[in-house]
């Protein structure tokens, strides 16, 4: 959302620059070159204004942190448009009602002064752009890290899920054989008493052999 914004403004910073240009070269045109200019100028400034109303619907999206800086912003850009739409109709208007040759006897008279002006707005738009353009390749570098840090993460997540099903399965496995333990000690427990109780009763009948014998030989 803020880079978008920032492109906004570049495009506004480009367009208020060109606009400014042109206005600026008003005073020296006659005829119809003057009014396709004043007519492509007046046409500019409605791109301009879409513009302004394109920023104005993303701030309204923009966390409200960051919003109210943006809304300054764009209050400044309307009102430096508000100011060119006057100066170019004060331009127009002043050379409408002069004849030709006083448009250019005042144009020349005046020109120094207002050109002068207008290329150190030039200045401070192209200063505008070199900054905006900072701050794009600023995001974009951040973007970058940001993208490769998500990778890196997203490795390392990766490897420790194959590390838990490894470790998962070597569980299973544990379990597994703990289960067939389970059940060769509890057969060698049950074979261990079978055989102790055919030896019990083994032991009990050669007792009572022996005791049977010693009864028949005491009664001879």
């Amino acid at each position: 959302m803020a880079a978008l914004l920032e492109t906004y403004e570049q495009q506004y910073a480009v367009l208020t620059a060109d606009i400014t240009s042109k206005i600026g070269r008003i005073p020296n045109l006659s005829g119809s070159d003057r009014k396709d200019a004043v007519f492509n100028t007046e046409r500019q400034i409605e791109e301009a204004k879409e513009l302004l109303e394109q920023m104005e619907l993303e701030i309204r999206e923009v966390d409200s942190t960051s919003r109210p800086k943006y809304a300054n912003r764009l209050d400044s850009y309307k009102a430096e448009l508000k100011r060119l739409m006057t100066e170019l109709k004060s331009k127009s208007t002043y050379h409408d009602g002069m004849s030709e040759d006083n448009a250019s006897l005042y144009g020349d008279a005046s020109s120094t002064g207002f050109q002068e002006e207008q290329r150190q707005r030039l200045l401070d738009n192209s200063e505008k752009i070199e900054r905006t353009g900072r701050q794009l390749q600023a995001g974009y570098r951040i973007a970058l890290e940001t993208e490769e840090i998500g990778t890196a993460v997203m490795r390392d997540l990766h490897s420790q899920r194959e590390t838990l099903q490894r470790a998962r399965n070597r569980l299973r496995e544990t379990d597994a054989e703990l289960g067939r333990s389970s059940r060769i000690i509890n057969s060698m427990i049950a074979r261990s008493i079978q055989h102790r109780v055919i030896l019990f009763v083994v032991g009990v009948a050669i007792v009572g052999a022996i005791i049977f014998a010693i009864y028949v030989a005491a009664s001879n």
